[in-house]
């Protein structure tokens, strides 16, 4: 399961919340490992962090409110920092499996001289999971059209894996933005982030 904390567009102490907040997490829950870190502007702070553990941490997803005086900022009035947690959208690649591909041979036109419009050259492949087809008339032999149509197979569904994985990361920033300030999961008070609730 993939996570991401994140301070949201709040000031340095919600970055520093974050960061006192995948501490606790890495203390509690030991299997925790960062994926990604987008650090902020001081030491030990963090604008969000992904972080992926084999336990089930979806009871996590909601905001988590940090009560304490800015360490920043001596008298603000500010008391309450708030971090979003939420659950990371997440890309399964498509792996190519060159036994789920069907072939179809069909009749091809253009060069070939005597042989053209008479043998079933031409070759269509199409992937079955994903419904991909491509078809080849370039060689002149339907074994080559066959590798040839393999090798747009496989380089389409590298796209196709590039591009999912290109929406996921979309996601996740979007995410990034959005926190719900109030109705925590989670409330950690004072500068040694002792948890409360």
């Amino acid at each position: 399961m993939e996570l991401q904390l994140s301070s949201g567009q709040g000031p340095d102490e919600c970055e520093l919340a974050v960061g006192k907040l995948l501490r606790a997490l890495q203390e509690e829950f030991l299997d925790i490992l960062v994926v990604e870190a987008s650090p902020g502007r001081r030491v030990d702070c963090y604008r969000s962090v992904r972080i992926v553990s084999d336990m089930d941490l979806s009871f996590l997803e909601g905001s988590v409110k940090w009560i304490c005086e800015s360490p920043y900022r001596p008298k603000h009035k500010r008391k309450n920092w708030f971090v979003d947690v939420s659950l990371c959208a997440e890309h399964s690649p498509q792996r190519f499996d060159e036994s789920l591909v069907r072939f179809e041979s069909f009749r091809s036109g253009g060069k070939g001289g005597q042989h053209v419009n008479k043998v079933e050259t031409g070759v269509r492949a199409i992937y079955l999971p994903t419904g991909l087809a491509v078809t080849s008339t370039e060689a002149r032999s339907q074994q080559m059209n066959k590798r040839i149509a393999l090798n747009w197979l496989c380089e389409l569904i590298a796209a196709e894996n590039e591009a999912g994985a290109a929406n996921v990361k979309n996601l996740n920033r979007l995410e990034h933005a959005r926190i719900e300030r109030g109705n925590p999961v989670r409330v950690y008070e004072g500068i040694k982030f002792q948890r409360k609730m």
